[in-house]
């Protein structure tokens, strides 16, 4: 809106001069602003300053009142794999800089007798396997959501959720949250926003809501936002997951023997120029590409020209169609979100019928295990045009794998494993996007797009004589070979054990001759082995601590650190069940205690997951 003189204190030219100021301000510099004038008006006059190379936008018109520093904020995080734990510190940052006082923690390390003392709180949470917490969120989600939880008549509060509109519960820990929140009695400060995979803009568009609103919310108060604030940013690697470094490959082997019915991929990375650091427990980011073949059979059925230039994000750039579909969109998994959105643009009656009230199972089934080609030719949606078709599409995701191997050990290198998936269904052959990549058209010498997924939550312990209790079958065993591999650098003396396991002995053990060379140097003090398909019934690491059930509770009680990587649907909650049985049968404890028992161990930092 312009200034009109008329209506105002200023003079002709002091109204020319903010009509011309104010629409170039950025969020930032609006709300410092607005900080500044409320500092005049304190007993002391705060001289501006401007700090150089402020970034200034023609898009913003609207002004937000500036926060109090000594506003205080907490920020709350529930974290598998480490995004929200990232995001929580951005935010923490980006809120610092605007002049708050900023609490940042994990729900399990927050202690849940100063709810209610907050005033302004902020949840970032993740949701796992079937709409469950991850790890470090449980106690807090418990405890809200039991008769413990106490009023929140005075808190203010929002929420962003991560999570994946492929599984059936999207976001639901974050929906949680923001409903329980609401029903205790908050303040809601802005709406929740679910992310998709690709969540950066949408959690950055939900951190400004939040900043303006938080702003809005200190308006009256005296004291000034710091001129020097407006320069604070977030830092962050040169390469990231917004911009990966393109690594030369170095090194890709097939660990299976021969005849074995796997193949599981050792790639060794160069990370030699990018200054990318990482420590063990942390993941490899990969960005795929789709397979070529499926990408020309999904050009043909739709008829489209490979050739036609569509749009490949928000800013306007254009690629070839068939570049677009091989490197840019996801087309191997179907979500209720793209169905509807497609059944909208194509008004197709028989998409319209599957999304309708009551057939929720048949639509489950449907998702389950289809692909956009098996969309397009189930509903005959050719002549659908390109452009229109893949700005409905979702950016292909990157793929995390657990590192497996030590930074110490290997300098500017990263090494994964990576099992490769290859199933028949529906009457079709399908292929794991990376791992198929990786196995069929990655040779030494070849590049990849890759970044550091950071981890907190699955750290080695930070006392080197911390005895350490490993459960890695497959290919969750990947990040105890890092684990090993660092502790052989750095001299660690604590006692480790392994259970490992896999289908066969003789063609699937997987860094076989590593394990053994590191039991013979001491570096490895014991290691137990499943080979599920050896034997007439079929073994697995759970069976195999039960087993060793006496032994596994001393070492527990000695205040072993316990870790557990690899599929989180079955093997963690058998390996779970398990060690709540060991504790049941060693140590006297009823189901409850034991339950009891392992929630501790977790606030620990004594069990950790890094399942999937």
């Amino acid at each position: 809106m312009e200034l009109q003189v008329t209506n105002s204190p200023f003079s002709q030219e002091q109204a020319e001069l903010l009509n011309r100021l104010i629409p170039t301000l950025t969020e930032h510099q609006r709300i410092w602003l607005t900080g500044y004038i409320a500092g005049l008006q304190g007993p002391a006059q705060v001289q501006l300053s401007v700090p150089a190379g402020i970034p200034v936008h023609s898009d913003s018109t609207t002004p937000v009142q500036a926060p109090a520093a000594s506003k205080e904020v907490t920020v709350l995080f529930g974290s598998q794999t480490g995004n929200s734990d990232g995001l929580a510190k951005k935010l923490s940052k980006k809120l610092e800089g605007l002049g708050f006082e900023v609490t940042v923690s994990s729900m399990g390390n927050f202690k849940t007798a100063n709810l209610k003392k907050i005033e302004n709180l902020l949840i970032v949470v993740s949701t796992q396997g079937e709409g469950e917490p991850p790890d470090n969120a449980i106690p807090f989600y418990e405890f809200l959501h039991s008769k413990r939880a106490p009023k929140l008549e005075s808190l203010r509060y929002s929420v962003l959720g991560l999570g994946d509109t492929s599984y059936e519960f999207f976001c639901q820990t974050g929906k949680d949250f923001d409903k329980r929140l609401e029903e205790l009695g908050g303040k809601r400060l802005a709406d929740r926003v679910d992310c998709d995979v690709d969540f950066e803009e949408s959690a950055q568009a939900w951190m400004s809501q939040v900043a303006e609103a938080l702003g809005q919310g200190a308006a009256g108060q005296t004291t000034a936002v710091s001129a020097s604030s407006e320069g604070v940013t977030v830092q962050e690697s040169e390469y990231s997951r917004s911009h990966p470094f393109h690594a030369e490959v170095l090194e890709n082997l097939n660990l299976n023997g021969r005849g074995s019915d796997r193949e599981t991929r050792h790639i060794e990375i160069s990370l030699e120029g990018s200054n990318l650091q990482y420590e063990p427990g942390d993941s490899l980011g990969i960005y795929p590409e789709n397979h070529p073949q499926l990408v020309a059979e999904l050009i043909t059925a739709m008829g489209w020209n490979p050739d036609e230039l569509v749009p490949v994000n928000k800013n306007g750039e254009q690629k070839p169609l068939q570049e677009a579909l091989l490197r840019h969109y996801e087309i191997t998994v179907l979500t209720k979100p793209l169905l509807t959105q497609v059944a909208e643009l194509t008004s197709n009656s028989g998409l319209t019928k599957l999304l309708a009230a009551g057939h929720e199972q048949e639509l489950r089934s449907y998702l389950a295990g289809r692909d956009l080609l098996d969309l397009v030719t189930d509903y005959s949606l050719q002549g659908a045009p390109a452009r229109e078709f893949v700005a409905l599409l979702r950016k292909i995701p990157a793929r995390l794998y657990s590192i497996a191997s030590s930074l110490k050990a290997n300098p500017d290198e990263v090494h994964v494993t990576v099992r490769t998936v290859r199933y028949e269904n529906h009457g079709r052959n399908r292929y794991g996007v990376c791992s198929v990549q990786l196995a069929e058209r990655i040779q030494p010498g070849d590049s990849l797009p890759v970044f550091i997924q950071h981890n907190p939550n699955f750290k080695l312990p930070d006392n080197p004589d911390t005895p350490v209790i490993m459960i890695g079958p497959g290919t969750g065993v990947a990040p105890f070979r890092a684990f090993l591999g660092e502790r052989e650098e750095t001299g660690a003396s604590g006692k480790t054990w392994l259970f490992y396991g896999d289908q066969h002995f003789s063609t699937d053990f997987l860094y076989q001759v590593e394990w053994q060379r590191w039991l013979k140097d001491g570096v490895l003090t014991r290691m137990d082995v499943a080979f599920s398909r050896d034997t007439d019934k079929k073994v697995y690491v759970q069976h195999r601590m039960l087993e060793k059930s006496k032994e596994l509770y001393q070492w527990l009680q000695e205040g072993a650190a316990l870790y557990v990587c690899g599929d989180e649907k079955k093997m963690a909650h058998d390996v779970h069940a398990a060690l709540a049985t060991i504790l049941e049968q060693e140590g006297g404890l009823s189901p409850e205690e034991a339950a009891v028992y392992l929630t501790d161990l977790q606030q620990q930092k004594r069990y950790q997951r890094d399942v999937y």
